[in-house]
């Protein structure tokens, strides 16, 4: 195949929407070049998510963009359940400091959120945005270049050649229908109104998110930001008003200023792609998975996927790593993603209590678990399970800490931070105690140093978090999560030629503005 190399791009991402610009962000982290074409000149301006978790918000400290995400996000406390009369029926709390360093819930305004992100992508000299642009093509999908083509505003065509497609262009994917993608459905579907309101009046509110389990009028509310908030109701045979519905938290007396941002009908599915890639093409976020918005998950899936892939993409094209590297994106992102969108449709059918025969006695078996002593703390527990044993995650056994997350901590290492920006975007290892020859020389292969977490200077939270895993040290991946462990007495990784020859082969990667080191890793393996 002749490839016209002044069209030639090591990646380019289809959607800049907040998952294909924090892959961007994420792949210009690693000096990895991108293009991003995007059908509209600028953003959509109208609110759409407005909840993520403290794991989003340690992906975006990881894209270059946590600060600004802090600084227009507010923590929420939680999630309550209430009755049809809006009486109390139980509490799911959420910290504001949780497992990532972060609020366990913030919410935010998805135009500031997608603003911060442009400004972002606009200071990093290896992303390009393309905007006012219809893609038109993706294919072939072979391990070689891929050929996108598109037209702008002015009907003009254009291709592009890239070693890799990220398909981030949500529910109507030309992307995953280009790879012949169809979507399994998860039996979920229901018409709701959302209604997003600016207003100073007297809100009744508990600064978190209320879902109201009345089979006669199920319904969402929080508060997003100081003066806008949001309702959510399940759409019914009658047309009533705005004020009207919103009426139990602002009585209809008020008369002060009330401006509807917006109101609009949606359909909430669950939905899961059958198939994520196909060769160097690639799904991400809503071209990949749907999820109602019950547990607040949708965007932080797809925030997931890009962290997730970034950096594995970024090893295989500038570092020599293993075609079968990328396999692993699927094989631990799919199964992740059909667990939340499951909870997501459980939590549905449980706090709206359906629309069949069985809905009252969902409601009478939710509101007797509401009252065992420990059930919401426990359901208020982190939603983003671990990852499947796999390939990058050596998991014996007893489960301990592989497929988990490493906490993080402030550390005051070379002054005050969070720990990530000390480890920095590649592998790290966190050892108990000082590290032996063999975990420094894997350490040296890997291009890192191995860390004792005493040097580290946090809280002790490390150290704990080692001591109940049953670990003396770790193998952080990019992405935070752990890959092996040394067990309490070891001396080494209990699995590394297994995972080894994935990040390193002895083929050349493909050609690169940066040149990786030369790896130690085949020696000791």
């Amino acid at each position: 195949m002749t490839v016209d190399e002044a069209a030639r791009v090591p990646v380019v991402i289809v959607g800049a929407g907040p998952v294909g610009v924090t892959a961007a962000l994420l792949l210009a982290r690693r000096g990895v070049r991108s293009v991003v074409l995007e059908r509209h000149q600028d953003i959509y301006p109208l609110p759409r998510a407005v909840a993520g978790d403290d794991e989003i918000h340690r992906i975006l400290q990881a894209a270059g963009a946590g600060e600004e995400f802090a600084a227009i996000s507010r923590p929420a406390k939680g999630l309550r359940l209430l009755d049809a009369r809006h009486r109390v029926m139980a509490e799911f709390r959420r910290t504001e400091h949780g497992h990532h360093g972060y609020p366990q819930t913030s919410m935010f305004d998805q135009p500031e959120l997608e603003r911060v992100l442009r400004d972002a992508l606009a200071r990093r000299p290896e992303c390009e945005l393309r905007a006012g642009v219809e893609v038109t093509g993706v294919g072939p999908h072979s391990t070689g270049p891929v050929r996108v083509t598109y037209r702008d505003e002015d009907g003009g065509g254009h291709e592009l050649w890239a070693d890799a497609v990220l398909g981030c262009d949500g529910a109507n994917s030309l992307t995953r229908e280009a790879i012949g993608g169809t979507w399994e459905d998860l039996r979920f579907e229901e018409s709701w109104k959302v209604i997003d309101v600016d207003t100073t009046g007297p809100v009744r509110c508990w600064e978190g998110v209320d879902q109201v389990c009345d089979p006669a009028r199920p319904a969402t509310f929080m508060r997003v930001s100081e003066n806008r908030y949001r309702w959510e109701f399940r759409l019914g045979e009658g047309q009533e008003t705005v004020r009207e519905l919103v009426a139990p938290w602002l009585p209809p007396s008020y008369a002060g200023d009330f401006e509807v941002v917006r109101e609009t009908e949606y359909t909430f599915r669950a939905r899961l792609a059958d198939r994520w890639r196909s060769g160097r093409v690639f799904l991400l976020g809503d071209a990949a998975h749907l999820t109602p918005p019950f547990i607040g998950q949708g965007l932080c899936s797809g925030l997931r996927d890009a962290y997730n892939l970034t950096w594995k993409l970024a090893r295989v094209l500038q570092q020599g790593g293993d075609e079968r590297l990328l396999d692993t994106y699927e094989s631990e992102r799919k199964p992740h993603a059909r667990h939340v969108v499951r909870l997501a449709v459980a939590m549905g059918w449980a706090m709206t209590g359906g629309q069949d025969g069985a809905a009252a006695i969902r409601r009478r078996v939710l509101g007797a678990a509401c009252r065992i002593p420990g059930l919401t703390e426990l359901a208020g527990r982190d939603l983003s399970p671990p990852l499947t044993a796999g390939p990058l995650v050596r998991r014996g056994a007893r489960r301990g800490l592989a497929g988990t997350h490493c906490p993080q901590p402030w550390v005051s290492a070379g002054g005050r931070t969070r720990l990530d920006a000390v480890l920095g975007d590649s592998f790290a290892v966190l050892t108990a105690a000082e590290p032996g020859p063999s975990l420094t020389a894997l350490a040296h292969g890997l291009g890192v140093h191995a860390v004792p977490v005493a040097d580290l200077g946090d809280d002790g939270t490390l150290a704990a978090w080692l001591r109940a895993g049953h670990a003396d040290a770790v193998l952080l991946r990019p992405d935070r999560v752990v890959l092996d462990v040394v067990p309490s007495g070891g001396r080494d990784f209990t699995s590394t030629a297994a995972w080894a020859s994935l990040l390193h082969t002895t083929r050349s990667p493909a050609p690169s503005e940066r040149t990786a080191p030369k790896s130690l890793l085949r020696s000791t393996t």
